[in-house]
């Protein structure tokens, strides 16, 4: 998947999984123009139907977005995991799992 994570699906988005090499324009009002005259002729309902696609796997990645943001920094994260390496505790799957539990797969969180 060639679509930017952190932010939804675009018309663009859609064109560029349909055809990696298009040269085109997308604008706010839903106007496409084909800068390479469109040489595989793809339809507005292809376009359409792979945004479909695109929204609904990027939607159904709203806990893994929300996770990342809330995970402690990596730096942060490595200091844990020495701490308890040398005090056996688990403070670190402790603040993963929190998170994890906050935000699950199903993307019911926050809980």
């Amino acid at each position: 998947m060639t679509i930017r994570h952190n932010k939804e699906p675009q018309t663009i988005d859609a064109i560029i999984e349909l055809k990696t090499d298009a040269i085109v324009s997308t604008f706010a009002d839903g106007s496409i123009v084909w800068h390479d005259d469109n040489p595989t002729n793809i339809t507005d309902k292809q376009i359409s139907d792979k945004l479909a696609v695109l929204v609904t796997e990027y939607d159904a990645q709203v806990y893994a977005r929300n996770r990342a943001a809330e995970y402690p920094s990596n730096g942060d994260q490595w200091d844990m995991i020495y701490k308890d390496n040398k005090n056996s505790t688990t403070t670190h799957a402790d603040a993963v799992e929190a998170v994890k539990t906050k935000w699950p797969k199903d993307n019911s969180g926050p809980v």
